[in-house]
């Protein structure tokens, strides 16, 4: 079950999907905010690997927010190189949080959208962190740095984007190391491994 709106921003209005589990009690054990790919290359709230990540979290219960960042579809404003469209995902997720109070905040992104999770996981107050092919070798991830709460980071081993040891290296740099899968054979996009996908996921967040 699936609804298509605009929420408010601090750039303007941005585009969002909620998809709920068909049934789910008035307090769900954790909601989703999930962050899309590189707006300026073709980036957006429908990407296969962002709607994977969503359709896992509502098949464990969990409700799960996907928006468009700024400059995306329908969203305003332009494009701000991860700054801006940090302050887009706190407002995505007090927006969540405020119609489903109580419940922790899980917070995931892919590729580019990893990047904008990783850098605002502490300031929404995340409790659980996914991080699906983050680009540690294209963007400024900053120094390692203690994550204080359960996070996962999947990576494929084919990635024509992402340098997979790069990714590694980054990892086993992390004073707390979070829960390491590597697909054999995947690509950047997971194409045709959205399944083994799906179960590397459910694996790090059952509930």
């Amino acid at each position: 079950m699936s609804t298509t709106f605009t929420i408010p921003g601090p750039a303007g209005l941005l585009e969002a999907v909620l998809d709920l589990p068909d049934e789910f009690p008035e307090t769900p054990p954790a909601i989703a905010v999930v962050c899309h790919p590189h707006s300026l290359h073709g980036g957006s709230l429908t990407n296969k690997v962002v709607w994977m990540i969503a359709r896992t979290f509502v098949a464990l219960g969990v409700p799960a927010l996907r928006f468009n960042f700024r400059g995306v579809g329908r969203s305003e404003g332009e494009f701000d190189n991860g700054r801006g469209e940090q302050a887009d995902l706190a407002a995505a997720a007090g927006w969540l949080r405020e119609r489903l109070p109580g419940a922790p905040l899980w917070l995931a992104g892919f590729s580019f959208g990893s990047f904008v999770a990783w850098q605002a996981h502490a300031a929404v107050q995340a409790a659980r962190l996914l991080l699906v092919a983050p680009p540690v070798d294209l963007f400024d991830f900053g120094p390692p740095q203690p994550v204080e709460i359960p996070w996962c980071v999947i990576q494929g081993s084919d990635d024509e984007i992402v340098s997979p040891a790069a990714v590694r290296d980054w990892v086993a740099a992390q004073p707390n190391p979070p829960e390491y899968r590597e697909l054999a054979g995947a690509g950047h996009f997971f194409h045709g491994r959205l399944n083994d996908l799906r179960r590397e996921i459910e694996t790090c967040f059952e509930v």
